[in-house]
Formats: structure tokens, C-alpha cells, sequence
């Protein structure tokens, strides 16, 4: 599990700087999270429900899963929706516009990584 980093560390201090230097470091170190592109890829390719995912990655807990998939929701490249007639309710997940254009994007850097490994 992470730790938290100390607010007065050297660590914190380089992210800043990193960030003040170039946006693109904010937004490799938010979708870098583990388990994040992974969940949104899996969501794009048909595992709609919590319990779906879990069983794609039987190692995650569901502490993390929920975080991930609340981190996608609230980033907006997810959306919930709710599965009428369910008791109790369920919850079905979709990926956005915004979602499957960072998808298409992860895509094209992992081929670029597999071509030049």
C-alpha cells in the first residue's frame, strides 16, 4: 500500500517543481496510478460492473478498485449508470467521449513502446 509523502519532503518539492515546469507531468502522474488505465480499458472492453472488474483483476482490492473507478467517474471519463428493476441497486459503468480519446491515446503509446522496447 503507498504512503503518503510528507508535505515537507524533497519529493513533493520535485513534483512541484516538475509540474510548474510542464502540465504533461500532472497528467502522467494522475493516469500513471496503478491500476487506473487498466480499469479503464477493461471497462471500454465490456466489464460494465464492479464485480466484473474484480474478477479481471482478482488481486486488486476493493478498497483500490473503488478509489480507480471513483477517480475515473469524478475525472469524467466514466459514467455511472443505474440498472433499473435491481434490488439492491446496480451499477453499470460506461466509458466516456473524454474516456475513449485517453484510451486511444494509451493504445498509441503502448505500441510505440512495444515497436522501440
Amino acid at each position: 500500500m503507498a504512503t503518503e509523502i510528507k508535505e515537507s519532503s524533497t519529493n513533493v518539492e520535485n513534483l512541484q517543481i516538475l509540474a510548474k515546469a510542464c502540465d504533461v507531468n500532472i497528467i502522467l502522474g494522475n493516469i500513471g496510478l496503478r491500476w487506473k488505465m487498466q480499469i479503464l480499458y477493461c471497462i471500454a472492453n465490456e466489464a460494465h460492473q464492479f464485480s466484473t472488474i474484480k474478477k479481471v483483476f482478482p488481486t486488486i482490492s476493493d478498497q483500490i478498485l473503488g478509489k480507480r473507478v471513483s477517480e475515473l467517474y469524478k475525472e469524467k471519463l466514466i459514467i455511472k449508470i443505474e440498472v433499473p428493476d435491481t434490488v439492491p441497486q446496480q451499477i453499470k459503468y460506461e466509458v466516456t467521449e473524454k474516456g475513449n480519446e485517453l484510451l486511444m491515446i494509451i493504445l498509441n503509446l503502448n505500441s510505440w513502446g512495444e515497436k522501440w522496447k
